[in-house]
């Protein structure tokens, strides 16, 4: 298929630059596959879409500040945006720029006398670097770091953004995220308290985000693009959750794009029960793939002629997908990581 398919102009004023004042105040579009329809509702209203014995499944992990801004010792300004720790201590990799102008072997400063060293330089932006210590990896990404706003949102990050730009289930523990799995804002303590009410249960995954979740389709035909690798954990308890749902007959309901690639990760056994994981996963998930775990979607409005945009279309249909943004845009919803979300039946 073209990527041009999967396109549509989005009005710049409705790119949320600033999370709602209350999480739970987003508005929610909600799109039934069985019929067609689209209703408009507020996020509160989500639920009514749940019954007893629904597995309602969260991403966990916990976005740190991954973007540093250090200086050379020329003074010039350098951005070293980290990815993932390697597994040698203080090691990570990360993107830098500008990068042509680096040199291997050449220390970041920050304040303190703090700094850091570009190892080797693996091409595309991509760096091997270290820190001196635990202690100052610690203080750089504390002291300096930035919360990972997306680029299409024209500010810098605020205080407001190291709580915001996290989901209520973002569990310290599991700290590796450098992009907040969005469709989990909208969740607050009380919609969760209430969820549990009913009968639903919460199952908790880990997928770290990480930048190539931004990346854009660069290719005409969407099946020659790739997805980056990223680490996710699938616990034992997580699926006995699921497992139990599947089971009873009721909804496996996925909270995003990377609940949703995680748990279509995983590999099921001769009785249908999904098996627990620990590795990297890189599915990707396009028009023609077949579901087998994940029955309703929570999911944000996402950017034209990306991946996650492609996932949305293989789930609920490409033309219907495209009729409820439209919808979206005309009822002037929010869009992309601050913005609005939109529920698949």
């Amino acid at each position: 298929m073209d990527i041009s398919l999967f396109d549509f102009n989005l009005p710049e004023e409705l790119i949320a630059q600033v999370p709602s004042r209350n999480r739970d105040e987003s508005r929610l579009l909600v799109l039934n596959r069985a019929d067609n329809s689209i209703k408009t509702k507020s996020f509160k209203d989500i639920i009514s879409y749940f019954q007893k014995g629904d597995c309602l499944v969260v991403n966990n992990t916990k976005v740190f500040k991954a973007r540093l801004l250090g200086k050379r010792k020329s003074g010039g300004e350098v951005e070293v945006f980290l990815v993932r720790r390697v597994e040698v201590p203080n090691h990570w990799t990360a993107l830098v720029k500008p990068s042509r102008r680096l040199n291997e072997g050449e220390e970041i400063l920050f304040d303190n006398n703090l700094a850091l060293r570009l190892l080797k330089n693996s091409g595309e932006g991509k760096w091997d670097i270290q820190f001196d210590s635990d202690k100052s990896e610690e203080q750089i990404i504390e002291t300096f770091g930035h919360v990972p706003l997306p680029l299409y949102i024209k500010r810098s990050d605020t205080t407001n953004d190291v709580s915001r730009y996290q989901t209520i289930f973002a569990d310290t523990n599991q700290t590796g995220a450098v992009a907040a799995p969005t469709a989990g804002f909208h969740f607050t303590d009380e919609i969760i308290a209430k969820l549990k009410e009913i009968g639903v249960e919460i199952a908790e995954l880990t997928l770290h985000v990480g930048p190539g979740t931004f990346k854009p389709v660069s290719v005409d035909n969407i099946e020659e693009h790739t997805v980056d690798p990223e680490y996710a954990v699938l616990s034992s308890d997580a699926t006995d959750k699921i497992n139990k749902a599947r089971q009873d007959g009721n909804k496996v309901i996925a909270v995003g794009t990377t609940s949703t690639r995680t748990l279509e990760s995983a590999q099921i056994d001769k009785e249908g029960n999904l098996i627990p994981f620990e590795k990297f996963v890189d599915l990707y998930i396009q028009p023609g793939y077949r579901f087998k775990v994940v029955d309703h979607l929570i999911t944000n409005f996402h950017l034209p002629k990306s991946s996650l945009l492609i996932l949305i279309s293989a789930f609920a249909g490409r033309e219907q997908v495209l009729d409820a943004y439209q919808t979206a845009i005309e009822e002037k919803y929010r869009f992309y990581s601050y913005g609005d979300a939109m529920l698949i039946l």
